[in-house]
């Protein structure tokens, strides 16, 4: 066919691939260290124990495991996920709130499905996680950014746009947050800001997208209430994942919503997927029955811990003066601002060059912003290479720094 552009519609026109996607294939070089993309550690998988519960699964269930299943996901584990969710504080959920998903991203983009029309608005971080980005610009919305401070998102600025919203007869959709370990800034919105967020949302009848693949994943910080357990008039979609506490590659994550929200997103998903991989779920159920969850998590957090201290230690040995690093008390990430003068979207090609890769601060911007910014995962690399690729991206932003005083 010679001419497909005529055939696409408008929307697969404005499609825009995803900049850690992309970068992953340049990193795909076994020489270059990669802290670009945001992947655990393949030594935090529960490989043997996973053997004997994917055994186990096979012999109790396997006819049904193998077989499509409901959309709304396996109810055992819906059971165990909405007990979890109790724990956390969030009251009156049941099992009936919850939907099992193909990944957070699927989850994102039913909500984009549900919510945004061409042309509408939708409140993120600035910065914020890509693919959320990706998702909701995929149905033509357009994104207004809320800068974060050390506590997250700032509340004054979010209600102040709101309001100029209004008054330009605009009326924003929802609001878009990652509060606890933000990807990519790190930052942990504190229990006060949470409380404000959700009365924000209720006086001016918004949803809140609250986006949690890393709060489990916490070094240094006391358990925060999710956003979720404040909501009193079912305004917040609750999300979290399986990516990041136990495996990736099952493609497993899940909402949290009032009975109503729930419906909504269950019929988007049927057009999505139909249902979310059975045999996955059974064995995500299976692992959580025996009870494994929570000391795989804590394997997981005395894994990543020391990584995180000898990324932080190596920028501070070798990194020239003048970045600026807030130290993360969990999560993947650490997110570094260079001096003025720098790009890190330029640098980037003499990072790979270096045999070093991260990703720039632009992808997490819907601004236009964070251009002397990068976010660095610290979860992937083995110890040693966080030493020797710190190294080499520090010698990186020198060459950078001495060709911008000559």
């Amino acid at each position: 066919m010679k001419n497909l552009e005529r055939l696409y519609s408008d929307r697969a026109g404005k499609m825009r691939k995803s900049v850690i996607r992309e970068l992953l294939k340049v990193a795909q070089d076994p020489e270059i260290i990669s802290f670009a993309g945001g992947l655990p550690s393949p030594n935090s998988f529960p490989i043997k124990d996973l053997e004997g519960v994917i055994q186990s699964v096979m012999e109790k269930h396997g006819k049904t495991a193998l077989q499509y299943g409901t959309t709304q996901g396996l109810l055992e584990l819906r059971d165990s996920i909405a007990e979890r969710a109790y724990k956390d504080g969030m009251k009156d959920i049941t099992a009936d709130n919850v939907i099992i998903t193909s990944g957070s991203q699927q989850a994102l983009d039913a909500i984009g499905k549900l919510f945004l029309n061409p042309g509408d608005t939708a409140l993120v971080g600035l910065p914020t996680y890509l693919g959320g980005i990706n998702a909701f610009r995929s149905y033509e919305s357009s994104l207004t950014g809320i800068p974060l401070d050390k506590d997250g998102m700032r509340i004054d600025l979010l209600e102040e746009t709101i309001k100029n919203l209004l008054k330009a007869d605009v009326t924003p959709k929802f609001i878009y947050v990652v509060p606890t370990f933000q990807n990519p800034a790190g930052v942990i919105m504190p229990e006060s800001r949470r409380k404000q967020l959700v009365d924000i949302a209720n006086e001016y009848d918004l949803i809140i997208i609250e986006d949690d693949p890393y709060g489990k994943l916490s070094y240094d910080a006391d358990h925060i209430k999710p956003i979720k357990t404040f909501d009193d008039e079912g305004h917040v979609i609750f999300m979290s994942t399986f990516s990041k506490i136990l495996s990736p590659g099952f493609r497993l994550a899940w909402t949290i919503a009032s009975d109503e929200l729930t419906r909504k997103l269950e019929i988007c998903k049927q057009a999505l997927d139909l249902c979310t991989n059975t045999f996955t779920q059974f064995i995500a159920s299976e692992f959580m029955r025996r009870g494994s969850m929570d000391l795989h998590i804590m394997k997981i957090n005395e894994m990543y811990k020391p990584k995180r201290d000898l990324m932080m230690d190596a920028m501070e040995k070798y990194f020239p003066e003048g970045y600026v690093c807030n130290k993360p008390k969990g999560g993947m990430f650490a997110w570094v601002t260079l001096p003025e003068g720098i790009d890190t979207e330029i640098m980037f090609l003499d990072a790979i060059k270096n045999k070093v890769a991260y990703v720039h601060g632009k992808a997490f911007h819907v601004d236009g912003g964070g251009g002397r910014s990068m976010r660095l995962n610290f979860s992937y690399p083995s110890n040693d290479q966080i030493g020797e690729g710190m190294k080499r991206l520090a010698s990186v932003i020198e060459r950078k720094l001495e060709t911008l005083t000559v």
